[in-house]
């Protein structure tokens, strides 16, 4: 899908989180102008963005001051409409939501996040809405077997601990233990607007297993067919979240599957990383990008157009992305990143010289195919390949081989 070059007059938009080159693509489609605010800095991210902002603390992590800081700072660009939030914020939204002095946000408010992002108000919502989710405790079980630890202000799975692992006896203070429970892991995108949640497709969560996290996440693949009868009930569910908290724009909700049965995990009240998903499945669905819908649910109210939820139920493909983790550690090469940034597949590219420990992420995978196996066949691949360049190519010397799909 090919970006829509800004316009010298088109209003700012601000992305912040830990990596946000999605959000500043789909922004560059929908011919805004971005100012990105992330950890990564990497090369598609900053040729997407007119301006970029290191917010990181030195360990892949947000710095809030620094974070504050650069959005002080972006308040000022011309037209700037406000800034959007990613993955990577969830221990400082609430607070930065209700903190004077910086500027609008365009997502969902500090009540609603909190209504969704803390944990006793969340699964206490559930029950009263009659929304099924696996049994939760927020006292330490009597056999800690079969449970997990979850913390609330995690992302990306690595909050996730098995509640019998020693260092799983201290709760963090928006921690909970969740049950083991059966199924597949499931996400569905949607767009809140007036009480109401507009679907735009399911997608098959991937997980990995690093160290001793065992929900690691790795990546998705949609958009997935389920039975409607689950499509409706889930639709449901997600109306009455959306009449009761008010969630506007692109949220995700995570759940399981099994057989006709769903059970909700959690609410991202944030554009998911599964955007991309949709828009490489159905560009024509979303000619200008997601984030041009989150927009105008967010300040207008308006739900995407029929036409475009109609096309997006329709796909003639499958998209899949995975997570490439480092294999050992490297330091990345100009000819490493080079040949990345060349490569459609490629995405989250590093920048020359970026060092990168074994397990932490490499780059992102992002490719079309016929059907989830067939996307599931063709990363596979491709992470094969890309792990052979990382072989060849992790030193300034050594010649880079070239690479073709």
């Amino acid at each position: 899908m090919k970006s829509r070059p800004p316009l010298a007059h088109a209003p700012f938009v601000a992305v912040a989180g830990l990596s946000v080159r999605l959000l500043a693509q789909s922004a560059l489609r929908a011919g805004l102008r971005v100012a990105a605010l992330d950890v990564f800095g990497d090369r598609d991210t900053r040729e997407a963005s007119e301006v970029w902002f290191d917010i990181g603390d030195g360990a892949l992590a947000i710095d809030r001051a620094r974070l504050t800081d650069a959005l002080t700072r972006v308040a000022h660009l011309p037209h700037f409409l406000g800034w959007i939030g990613a993955s990577g914020l969830e221990p400082l939204m609430v607070q930065l939501l209700r903190e004077p002095g910086l500027p609008r946000f365009i997502g969902n408010d500090a009540e609603t996040n909190a209504a969704v992002r803390e944990p006793r108000r969340f699964f206490a919502l559930l029950d009263a809405l009659h929304i099924a989710h696996p049994a939760v405790s927020f006292t330490r079980p009597p056999t800690a077997e079969g449970w997990l630890v979850k913390d609330a202000h995690g992302c990306g799975g690595t909050h996730i601990r098995a509640a019998s692992a020693p260092d799983a006896k201290a709760l963090p203070a928006q921690g909970y233990f969740q049950r083991i429970s059966n199924g597949r892991p499931l996400s569905v995108l949607f767009i809140g607007a007036r009480g109401r949640a507009h679907p735009i497709g399911f997608a098959e969560q991937l997980t990995c297993t690093a160290g001793d996290l065992a929900f690691v996440h790795a990546g998705s693949i949609g958009p997935i067919a389920v039975p409607p009868q689950v499509a409706a009930r889930v639709l449901e569910a997600l109306d009455s979240l959306c009449e009761r908290t008010g969630l506007a724009g692109i949220n995700s909700c995570d759940f399981l599957l099994d057989g006709d049965a769903f059970e909700v995990l959690e609410i991202n009240a944030r554009p998911s990383a599964t955007m991309a998903l949709y828009e490489a499945a159905s560009p024509d669905a979303w000619p200008h990008g997601l984030l041009a819908c989150h927009l105008d649910a967010c300040r207008g109210g308006r739900p995407p157009s029929t036409a475009s939820t109609a096309l997006a139920r329709q796909p003639r493909w499958c998209a899949g992305q995975r997570v490439l983790f480092a294999p050992r550690a490297f330091t990345v090469s100009a000819g490493f990143s080079d040949t990345c940034l060349l490569d459609p597949s490629c995405h989250d590219v590093p920048m020359p010289g970026t060092r990168v420990e074994a397990g932490q992420p490499v780059c992102t995978l992002l490719l079309r195919a016929a059907s989830a196996d067939a996307a599931r066949r063709a990363l596979d691949a491709q992470h094969a390949r890309v792990v052979q360049r990382i072989e060849t190519c992790n030193e300034p010397d050594h010649a880079c081989i070239p690479f073709h799909f």
